[in-house]
């Protein structure tokens, strides 16, 4: 395929917003949004548009909820970040499809691949710019970026693949798509996360506990309630029973974690330091 002009773009969250102002920026037509509905959101509940929407309105595009304003469109290509929505194969079949995923694929297909990657230990991660096919995140790859994870939280992590992803979405597009390439490996699947998953379990080892802190919304519990902990570091081994504090340490099946910004339940986020003033804690208490 020729460089394509005019395009139709699919998504919602704020992840696809960036992508969106590329395509604009680098001068492709964009004739149709599609989006998610309104939802209610923030403390008062109050009906309002997804990110992509807002941004869609701000560039001066039309946007609609539902494919079927997709029926007239004449466009030469659709372009889907995290639309959240299997497309149906007879608009496949009308109108080809890139979708730009946040991973190496067939690694981590599905919903939270940068969650699944952060979550498992990967010490790299990527983009791809990948053909929509009918069944979940199976298509030839045309383009993919190999992004390399340090430090960073899920939302870090998140934000570094889509400026990544923004920039060799464009590059592609304007290059022109050659033929995808089928992907090559063992897939495995990237399901949504749940509360489960950022319960923090004090007999696995302080590494594994960090990565869960790094997702975001990790909790535990404090003399019964749920006890957020947004920020730790590793830190150094101790023979105490798992979930025993030790100041700003709290024991791990291997090694401690040293906690840095916590959350006590109905309060705001706070360093540990202001927290345990408050909390007056004794030798009996410990994280369950």
């Amino acid at each position: 395929m020729t460089a394509p002009q005019r395009l139709v773009y699919l998504g919602t969250p704020q992840a696809a917003v960036p992508p969106l102002e590329a395509l604009c920026a680098a001068g492709f037509d964009i004739v149709q949004v599609i989006t998610g509905p309104d939802k209610r959101r923030g403390r008062r509940a109050e009906l309002s548009p997804s990110p992509v929407k807002e941004a869609a309105q701000a560039l001066g595009l039309p946007v609609a909820h539902e494919l079927d304003a997709l029926n007239d469109c004449s466009v030469d290509l659709g372009v889907v970040v995290a639309y959240g929505k299997l497309l149906p194969m007879n608009l496949l079949q009308r109108i080809p499809m890139v979708n730009l995923h946040f991973s190496l694929l067939p690694k981590w297909r599905g919903a939270a691949p940068v969650e699944r990657s952060l979550l498992a230990g990967d010490a790299t991660t990527g983009v791809c710019v990948m053909e929509v096919a009918q069944e979940l995140d199976t298509g030839g790859i045309y383009a993919k970026t190999e992004v390399a994870i340090g430090p960073q939280t899920a939302r870090q992590l998140r934000q570094k693949l889509v400026k990544v992803g923004s920039e060799l979405l464009t590059q592609t597009l304007l290059a022109g798509l050659g033929a995808p390439v089928p992907q090559d490996g063992t897939p495995s699947y990237a399901h949504k996360i749940t509360t489960e998953d950022r319960h923090l379990n004090w007999n696995h080892p302080a590494e594994e506990l960090l990565r869960q802190v790094r997702l975001g919304g990790a909790w535990t519990t404090f003399r019964g309630q749920r006890f957020k902990i947004w920020v730790a570091e590793t830190g150094q081994n101790t023979a105490s029973d798992p979930g025993t504090l030790h100041h700003d340490h709290v024991a791990t099946g291997q090694g401690t974690l040293r906690l840095i910004e916590v959350q006590a339940e109905n309060k705001a986020r706070q360093p540990w330091d202001t927290w345990q003033t408050g909390a007056r804690l004794t030798d009996q208490d410990r994280l369950i």
